[in-house]
């Protein structure tokens, strides 16, 4: 396997990760909001990075398959990785107030 194929097989299993942990998160928050209205709050926010995630775990699968096939269209499936990592990146760097 090329070192870039490992790569994009890492990002993909560490976005899947993520994503799967957020969502189990997220059922957790709708299971105790009711006893809880302060997780109320929370959720927007963990509904916008499950979101990302998911984004990003479709888009690094589909890069993946498409480097392990050597499919002609995995450029765009690469391009299409590269901006979901961006805007996962722009989520979640700091902001100045």
């Amino acid at each position: 396997m090329r070192p870039f194929t490992v790569l994009i097989g890492i990002l993909l299993g560490s976005a899947a990760s993520v994503a799967f942990g957020l969502g189990t998160v997220l059922i957790v928050y709708c299971i105790l909001a009711g006893r809880h209205p302060d997780l109320v709050r929370e959720l927007p926010r963990l509904l916008m990075s499950f979101a990302a995630f998911l984004v990003l775990t479709a888009a690094s699968a589909g890069s993946f398959l498409g480097q392990i096939r050597a499919r002609s269209w995995r450029g765009w499936a690469h391009t299409a990785t590269l901006l979901c990592l961006a805007g996962v990146f722009a989520l979640y760097w700091p902001r100045g107030k």
